[in-house]
């Protein structure tokens, strides 16, 4: 299981009118643990124990994981998965420092989990990082993982020092890969029958991109 593989649900076609920008000081708030206004009346800020109940009851909506490779799985296998990167979290918050893989959760003005969304570091890679994005059934349509990549990208080469970023999805998961092309990344390759399905085979296919290609854009 890899927390960065891009498999957002989200079937909107709809692009925010609040692309997500932050500046340094919205980074820095991030980076202390605090939650920052985020696509209009949600906010964001980095994982905390108490969200995990949250991320599990997600996916284990089937409308959720039929894109993920990784469940649904028994609540252990998530809370093996998640519980270092929250511990790290804490860590890095009381230290001033990035997390290692930071995770960042959605929530709207009532506290509602809305989704979540990260940035990993590709091992033995320096300076390649991959991003990926879950939402709720119920946020999809709004949006919201498209400003989530667009958070993450910006927050990958403009604070953790990236010089690519990459995601991936599966070939039908058509709401994901539009987010990726709505925030700039190109294909870069398709691995066929990659993932075995109930019925058939699905494809994996791979987006990137560079600092160069995210300056130019900007």
């Amino acid at each position: 299981m890899t927390n960065s593989t891009s498999t957002s649900t989200s079937t909107s076609t709809s692009t925010s009118t609040s692309t997500s920008t932050a500046n340094l000081a919205s980074y820095s708030a991030l980076k202390q643990g605090d939650a920052i206004a985020f696509h209009d009346i949600l906010t964001i800020r980095l994982i905390q124990p108490s969200d995990l109940n949250d991320i599990i009851t997600m996916l284990g909506d089937d409308k959720v994981n039929q894109y993920l490779f990784f469940a649904p799985a028994d609540e252990s296998l998530y809370q093996g998965f998640f519980g270092p990167i929250i511990e790290n979290t804490q860590e890095a918050i009381n230290n001033g420092v990035w997390p290692d893989s930071p995770t960042f959760i959605i929530r709207d003005q009532d506290g509602r989990y809305m989704g979540m969304t990260a940035i990993t570091q590709v091992m033995f890679c320096s300076g390649n990082h991959e991003i990926g994005y879950q939402l709720p059934a119920y946020a999809w349509g709004q949006g919201i993982a498209t400003e989530a990549c667009q958070l993450m990208t910006n927050l990958g080469f403009n604070e953790l020092g990236s010089h690519k970023i990459t995601a991936n999805c599966y070939g039908a998961n058509v709401g994901s890969y539009k987010t990726l092309e709505k925030c700039g990344y190109q294909l870069e390759g398709r691995q066929k029958d990659y993932y075995k399905l109930e019925q058939g085979f699905d494809d994996k296919v791979y987006y990137g991109m560079t600092a160069e290609e995210h300056l130019a854009q900007h």
